[in-house]
């Protein structure tokens, strides 16, 4: 999606309920990937309080929910949500925020006033068809008097040709663009996945370490199975203390993915080793009951 137009292969009416800003700001996308958090660094293109668009090295699915965490520039806190993919092209995608809080809402809208970001102009498409049906009209209306028309032979289809290089050239020159700006502004930008697990800490340890904690969401397919109890997981933490990988151990499979959804959004203080910060496995329980 591009900051001055809709999206590739989106030709129905935009779902936007605000107006978008040009935002380019450092990113982080997580997406349950087989059971284990992944994380795609990427930078915004556009945001506002309902939703944002964004370059990301590598693809996502329409209708996927992941999470977003945006680091807005003079922001002491990082906006933290949950998001709905509304369509992907190419490295750019388009997703909508859910669950966001009021105080958040007002928390963007109050960074765009202050920071005095620059609203997106959408352009109207309006101006193609018209173009179209002039040559339409042109192609249909009859050739002047004493004149001949020429079918094009060989030069229609070097015409063509040239065209399709062209074509080529500006598609490539927009893919290495995206490429260029992503690295640009996150080259030094590490994610937490990186990190090798190092030690083992037991974990009432780690408990004590806990700085935020996410409740899961009872699954109505559970509720209605009468399903309950206390699903162990064994979990690695990351050197800046965020869940970095995770494994259910026992417990059905609908409570222990409503269980790890909930866990990526923990957060601890880092471990230290020797004074340095260190990535380590430990385990939780996460318990369920009506």
């Amino acid at each position: 999606m591009s900051a001055a137009a809709q999206p590739h292969g989106w030709s129905k009416p935009s779902r936007r309920h605000a107006p978008r800003f040009l935002v380019r700001v450092p990113i982080d996308v997580s997406v349950l990937r087989s059971g284990i958090p992944d994380t795609l660094p990427g930078r915004s293109v556009n945001l506002c309080e309902h939703g944002l668009a964004a370059i990301l090295p590598g693809e996502l699915s329409p209708g996927e929910a992941v999470g977003v965490e945006v680091r807005l520039p003079l922001s002491a806190d990082i906006l933290r949500s949950r998001a709905l993919v509304r369509h992907q092209d190419k490295l750019q995608c388009g997703m909508e925020f859910i669950g966001l809080s009021v105080e958040q809402q007002a928390a963007i809208r109050n960074w765009m006033e202050d920071s005095k970001a620059e609203p997106e102009v959408r352009h109207s498409s309006m101006s193609e068809p018209e173009s179209q049906g002039d040559v339409s009209r042109a192609a249909s209306s009859p050739a002047a008097p004493g004149k001949t028309r020429r079918k094009p032979h060989g030069r229609g289809w070097t015409l063509l040709l040239v065209l399709a290089a062209i074509l080529a050239a500006i598609f490539w020159w927009r893919w290495n663009r995206s490429w260029q700006e992503l690295e640009a502004g996150l080259g030094s930008h590490g994610t937490a996945s990186a990190d090798q697990p190092r030690v083992q800490v037991a974990a009432e340890v780690m408990g004590k370490l806990l700085v935020r904690k996410v409740e899961p969401d009872y699954p109505a397919a559970a509720r209605k199975a009468k399903l309950q109890g206390t699903i162990v997981l064994e979990i690695v933490v990351g050197r800046d203390g965020s869940v970095v990988g995770m494994r259910p151990v026992n417990g059905p499979d609908v409570l222990a993915r409503s269980a790890m959804d909930a866990l990526r959004w923990w957060k601890f203080e880092p471990y230290r080793v020797n004074g340095g910060p260190a990535a380590v496995e430990t385990t939780v329980a996460v318990e369920f009951k009506p």
